[in-house]
């Protein structure tokens, strides 16, 4: 132990400690300036973020637009559709994302984590080529039913480019988002109740169904409310299923109204993107209260639940499981592939009509070039200034003080664009940049940046999400060490911190690109001649009239989303189960 001289103890302040050097210790964030800039910087970020739906509600807040919009028929035909679809879709998703939880999450079941990778790559795989893929398993020129005389006659409509066949392809697409919140729900019960339920003589399924679910009834709604916002703010689906059938939605009249009059549109626009968000915003508040809930009634922390026994089920429940996958995720996405592999679309897939023509043809053109250019370039700077950023946003978040909490309230503050439809999004960027930013005289309209700016505004939470439960495991004794040693806050925070969550920020990073790289909702809305992203093309291109070629596009996109799928699998090995979706 060092004394301290008469010195040391006449100036010592006695709130801040001292190393053996003389020089305060905790300073940096914990206090002064340092604690000011602390507290200022994700305040500021937050600002930043939100910024663009600050914008837009200002732009619809106009009541003689905002009357006129309103007003108009189209408006509440489509917000009806929206709605209906969304909640049809809703139900779809906790028929399939239900029943998958409560299988993986309680049982034995063998190839769990590899039916959690089924189920939730229609998550990652991009809404306009899930919704390519069932038009092509469902069409009359079908290359897997047509052989076996299941497809429609030709010249009948195609049975998926209806109402129903939205509400069945967005419910398969956020099943997953059911399927990750009841599962999360289940980790947190403690083992302990089962087993308290199963010594007071009830039975393992009667013990489930009195104890275990109304417990996670709250994650399960949870679930629901994301899964009908995701499905409320989806264009790719509507676009492509919805459009061709008469069917209307906000996100598709939003984009017809402002690719059809450009700029001049923007008022009434943003009233009705303003109205997605008041929708969407009702989901929000009921999902918070519920995470709420989940967390006063489920601790966890504790011994997790002990896997329930299927005795000579086993077999028929994990073959049926993997029927429903290869009905739902399989088929579709085996027709796309055969699509683009079928000399001339509609003929049967055979040694006589099979080619790679197509995915050399498309590779081949000047605008894929440039799209998988911009795709890579955008979807990898965000991933890579996210997964930095969160870093220190997560770790200023850990933080116990006011620091913390100003922290942790933003951190509930850059949740909003993720949450509100992308629609929401792409309008308010479209309104803030559209004129030349102030003090510089720079305009983002009409550029790459101003995609790369809703990007990073967008998916802030994927790439925080991972980090903030990496930060939350750390041992609070190692920054202390460090502390004690005279090192100071961003030091802390480079030596000791961040090589200890950089798995955690790489994962989030990965998730960021894997979201962003095939991303449509906002680019759609943002992109100009030149500047197009991958998604654009591939939705141009099955618009144009080009189903093969689209087709094939399609197979590339969906390739590069499992190369990166499999590498944030590899670093989920090293991370707590749930940072990466599908394992653990």
């Amino acid at each position: 132990m060092v004394a301290l001289t008469d010195r040391d103890r006449q100036g010592a302040d006695p709130l801040r400690r001292r190393n053996r050097f003389g020089r305060p210790v905790g300073g940096g964030v914990g206090g002064g300036i340092g604690g000011r800039v602390g507290r200022g910087w994700p305040i500021l970020l937050g600002l930043l973020v939100v910024l663009p739906v600050l914008r837009l509600l200002w732009e619809a807040g106009d009541p003689a637009i905002l009357t006129r919009a309103l007003a108009a028929p189209a408006t509440w035909r489509a917000a009806g559709n929206s709605v209906a679809i969304a909640a049809g879709a809703t139900l779809v998703a906790a028929l399939l994302g239900g029943p998958f939880a409560l299988l993986i999450g309680l049982t034995g079941l063998r190839g769990r984590t590899a039916m959690s990778f089924a189920l939730i790559l229609p998550l990652m795989i991009p809404p306009q080529i899930v919704a390519m893929a069932w038009t092509h398993l469902a069409g009359s020129g079908s290359p897997l039913l047509a052989p076996l005389g299941l497809a429609p006659r030709v010249g009948t409509p195609n049975p998926v480019q209806s109402a129903a066949g939205m509400v069945l392809v967005m419910g398969i697409e956020h099943a997953p988002l059911v399927f990750l919140a009841l599962r999360a729900a289940l980790r947190a019960v403690p083992g302990a109740m089962m087993e308290a339920a199963r010594a007071s003589g009830a039975g393992p399924w009667l013990a489930v169904r009195q104890v275990l679910l109304p417990l996670c009834l709250p994650g399960f709604i949870a679930g629901l409310a994301m899964a009908f916002v995701a499905a409320l703010g989806n264009f790719g689906v509507p676009a492509l299923l919805g459009v061709p059938a008469g069917i209307p939605t906000l996100p598709t009249l939003i984009y017809r109204r402002l690719a059809g009059f450009g700029p001049s549109a923007l008022p009434e626009v943003a009233v009705l993107a303003a109205l997605v968000g008041v929708i969407a915003c009702l989901g929000i508040v009921a999902q918070t209260l519920l995470q709420a809930r989940i967390g006063a009634r489920l601790p966890g922390g504790a011994r997790p639940l002990a896997p329930l026994p299927l005795g000579r089920a086993r077999r028929p429940v994990e073959a049926l499981a993997w029927t429903v996958l290869l009905l739902v995720v399989a088929a579709p996405l085996a027709a796309l592939l055969a699509t683009s592999l079928v000399r001339v679309y509609g003929l049967p897939l055979g040694a006589g009509t099979l080619t790679l023509g197509h995915y050399a043809e498309v590779l081949a053109l000047d605008q894929v070039g440039r799209a998988f250019a911009n795709s890579v370039l955008l979807s990898g700077t965000a991933a890579v200034a996210l997964g930095l950023l969160a870093v220190p946003l997560a770790h200023a978040m850990a933080r116990p003080g006011g620091a913390g909490r100003v922290a942790r309230a933003i951190g509930v503050l850059v949740e909003l664009p993720h949450a509100v439809p992308g629609v929401v999004l792409g309008i308010g960027c479209i309104l803030l940049f559209l004129k030349p930013l102030p003090g510089l005289g720079l305009s983002l309209y009409g550029t790459l940046w101003i995609i790369l700016a809703a990007y990073l505004a967008r998916f802030l939470p994927l790439a925080l999400r991972p980090v903030q439960a990496a930060c939350a495991a750390l041992d609070p004794t190692l920054e202390e060490a460090a502390r004690a040693t005279g090192a100071g806050a961003i030091r802390r925070l480079l030596t000791v911190v961040a090589p200890l969550v950089a798995p955690a920020a790489a994962a989030g990073g990965l998730l960021v690109f894997l979201t962003a790289f095939n991303e449509l909702t906002v680019s759609i809305l943002l992109w100009s001649q030149g500047r197009e992203t991958l998604g654009v093309v591939v939705y141009a291109l099955e618009e144009g009239g080009s189903p093969t070629l689209a087709a094939a596009l399609g197979v590339v996109a969906i390739l590069v989303v499992l190369a990166a799928m499999l590498a944030a699998g590899a670093l989920g090995r090293r991370l707590p189960p749930g940072v990466v979706p599908w394992r653990g």
